[in-house]
């Protein structure tokens, strides 16, 4: 048996997070209770061993091996083919997927019927090296066949000893994109939860180090959506505070996609940021 099977697999990785969110549960719910009237959310530290984290972080591929996503709006490295990679990342993906997982989870965000996602649609891995960034923006309200609303974001950070002041980490923007942001440190084995509504707009800050922040990424989605304020829209992007010709930018940007997905329901083309488990 190799090495994953006998320690490592999805289901007692499952086990090993359904522990630490059961030994915190009241403490998290209370986190979530009290933002959720913004954007709820709650995070969790050492949510696994730290043998098995570090063991996670070591099995992340390099940037080369991974899709480049580069614009105005972000830049990045992610991929969601995770057959390409160690087998330990996508135990860890899936095993954020288990029933028992998304039960508890479910409940201390105080959501019904949520579901995860086996197409990894933008879920997967995310990686962020110096110079990178992700402006801020609100998720594409649906999943990839539009079926269902996007309800909850799961971000797992890996990346040992990352400190606030390297950059890349996640920010909320609670009171829209005027206000402050509420920045939310990329630490080492630290699970945070949010929900993704017409108001969760979230960033995450430039990368100022020479290294790489990673990230293990799933998406619960639900039959209604988690504000009950229903309307598809689009991943959409706006600039920071003070950036007013690229928010402009950025909003023309919105509005021409936007036109779009009026016309072609699921796109022009199949997005790439899903799993294919066929492929290799």
């Amino acid at each position: 048996m190799s090495f994953i099977d006998k320690q490592y697999n999805r289901d007692r990785i499952a086990e090993m997070i359904l522990e630490s969110l059961n030994h915190s549960f009241n403490e998290l719910q209370h986190q979530f209770e009290a933002s959720k009237s913004h954007i709820g959310y709650f995070f969790l530290d050492n949510v696994l061993p730290m043998e098995l984290a570090k063991k996670i972080y070591d099995n992340f591929p390099s940037k080369e091996e991974v899709y480049l996503k580069k614009s105005i709006r972000e830049f990045k490295y992610v991929t969601a083919q995770m057959n390409k990679y160690h087998p330990l990342l996508e135990e860890v993906i899936y095993a954020f997927q288990d029933n028992r997982v998304v039960d508890v989870i479910s409940k201390i965000c105080g959501c019904i019927e949520v579901q995860p996602d086996d197409n990894l649609y933008a879920g997967g891995i995310s990686m962020m090296g110096e110079g990178n960034y992700l402006n801020p923006h609100l998720d594409n309200s649906h999943d990839k066949d539009r079926n269902l609303w996007r309800a909850l974001n799961l971000l797992y950070y890996v990346t040992p000893e990352w400190s606030l002041e390297n950059g890349g980490n996640l920010e909320l923007w609670p009171n829209g994109i005027g206000g402050d942001p509420l920045v939310i440190e990329s630490k080492f084995n630290r699970l945070v939860v949010m929900s993704t509504h017409k108001r969760s707009w979230h960033s995450v800050n430039e990368v100022r180090i020479d290294s790489v922040r990673c990230c293990v990424s799933n998406y619960y989605f639900s039959k209604e959506p988690i504000d009950s304020q229903k309307g598809f829209h689009v991943t959409t992007f706006r600039a920071r505070p003070g950036q007013y010709f690229k928010n402009k930018v950025l909003q023309i940007d919105s509005g021409l996609r936007m036109a779009l997905r009026k016309v072609f329901k699921k796109g022009v083309k199949e997005n790439p940021h899903v799993y294919k488990k066929n492929n290799r």
